[in-house]
């Protein structure tokens, strides 16, 4: 790996622009970072996309506020447990709860009552992360004591600049960097990310982007391609955006970065990957990523939970997301790792640390 500088974000941001061998190089160093300090074993984290009711209206997001042609669900407590029990028994050894954002008291106690039943009904086995948005320190507080372990909040980029240009007024870049400390201060394990190809975002900016990541000590990373949605802001800009093999390749190529930089983090391989390329999560896990999400949302939901297009897995029964997601870890020449959550080692010794 000595041909890697990548305390020099000038040589970082040629190997995010690389392709051919020069981007094979890349990967395949990242795959022997992986292998020397995660391993082999990919974590599974059955999701549950609980709720696209959200009072933010992000102009990149297609279950924003502003969108009216949206139908809104909540999924009841029975659905929620009953996917928790299936992931339980399923061996995913962890579930993810994942939401549009609220603030109210009535959504703060159903996560507080959803989390401790999932915790009681698993005998306290299943390890539960949640992303939920922006809360006051008291909320995560109350969500930590109640059972959950993780929380991921995705930066989506480290730029106050363009953070600013994707949200409208009352969105705050501050607000998000708190939260991430009041989730560290909490306990979590944290876990935030980034888009990769946004309108008006350059190649040096996804470089800041990985650093930021690391600079800020997180312990898991959800990170992907921009994909546009046609009922956003954003949708107007779509012939500013990079190709699809170029967001694809500068999805890789960062992957593989963060993972050379942030060793012993959790990484995700996320749908988004996946909605760009039919191989997209087997070339993520072979190169950086440990981690990925069999989707258990109902049914009913889960074409409602549209955050952008072309989005994958939204016909899989639960059993065909458990032998698919199989599947994709063995094609990527990994192990799944079934009954672990699959805690990140970075937390470990950051916790030990402190």
């Amino acid at each position: 790996m000595e041909f890697f500088d990548l305390k020099d974000k000038k040589e970082a941001l040629s190997w995010l622009l690389s392709t051919g061998e020069e981007a094979r190089k890349l990967r395949q160093a990242a795959h022997e970072v992986k292998m020397a300090h995660v391993g082999n074993k990919v974590y599974l984290r059955a999701l549950i996309e609980y709720s696209n009711v959200c009072r933010k209206n992000c102009y990149y997001c297609g279950i924003r506020s502003g969108n009216s042609a949206v139908r809104r669900y909540t999924v009841g407590k029975d659905e929620v447990l009953r996917a928790a029990r299936f992931a339980h028994q399923a061996g995913f050894g962890s579930l993810v709860l994942q939401s549009g954002e609220r603030q109210d008291e009535a959504f703060i106690r159903d996560i507080e009552e959803l989390v401790d039943a999932m915790m009681q009904q698993s005998g306290g086995e299943l390890g539960i992360t949640l992303s939920l948005g922006e809360q006051k320190p008291e909320t995560y507080a109350r969500w930590k004591k109640a059972g959950a372990i993780r929380y991921l909040l995705r930066i989506e980029t480290s730029s106050p600049g363009l953070y600013t240009r994707l949200h409208p007024a009352g969105h705050s870049f501050q607000a998000r960097l708190d939260c991430l400390k009041s989730l560290r201060d909490a306990g979590y394990q944290v876990g935030s990310g980034i888009m990769i190809g946004l309108p008006f975002q350059s190649p040096e900016q996804v470089v800041e982007d990985v650093y930021f990541l690391k600079e800020m000590d997180v312990d898991m990373v959800g990170m992907g391609p921009y994909i546009e949605h046609p009922q956003t802001p954003l949708w107007e800009y779509r012939d500013r955006i990079p190709s699809k093999q170029e967001r694809y390749d500068w999805s890789l190529n960062a992957w593989a970065l963060l993972r050379l930089i942030a060793p012993d983090i959790n990484i995700a391989s996320t749908t988004a990957i996946g909605s760009l390329s039919p191989k997209g999560r087997e070339e993520a896990l072979y190169a950086a990523a440990n981690v990925i999400m069999p989707n258990l949302t109902p049914f009913s939901c889960r074409k409602e939970y549209f955050l952008y297009e072309h989005k994958i897995c939204i016909e899989e029964s639960h059993e065909d997301s458990r032998e698919n997601i199989e599947r994709i870890i063995r094609e990527a020449g990994c192990e799944p790792e079934y009954f672990s959550q699959g805690n990140s080692r970075h937390f470990h010794a950051r916790f030990q640390g402190e």
